[in-house]
């Protein structure tokens, strides 16, 4: 999938997860979207994304992006 693509879906997520009063619990929701829905690919694309940069990421994907990278090193 084209990165563009990735990085729109993860902004869009992040959108809808913005509205949630409480910033940490809407970065976990988002961090759990794509754990759930994305395909192992798609999170290894964005992942490579956000470590070279992560150019047009909104604020909350980005932190929501580094929050799974930290995740992902543990795994």
């Amino acid at each position: 999938m084209h990165i563009e693509r990735l990085v729109q879906m993860a902004n869009d997520i992040g959108n809808y997860f913005s509205s949630e009063p409480d910033r940490t619990a809407g970065i976990e929701g988002i961090v759990a979207h794509i754990e759930r829905f994305w395909e192992p690919r798609m999170r290894k694309q964005v992942l490579a994304h956000f470590d070279a940069g992560g150019e047009g990421l909104s604020e909350i994907s980005r932190a929501a992006i580094a929050l799974l990278a930290g995740k992902q090193s543990v795994a």
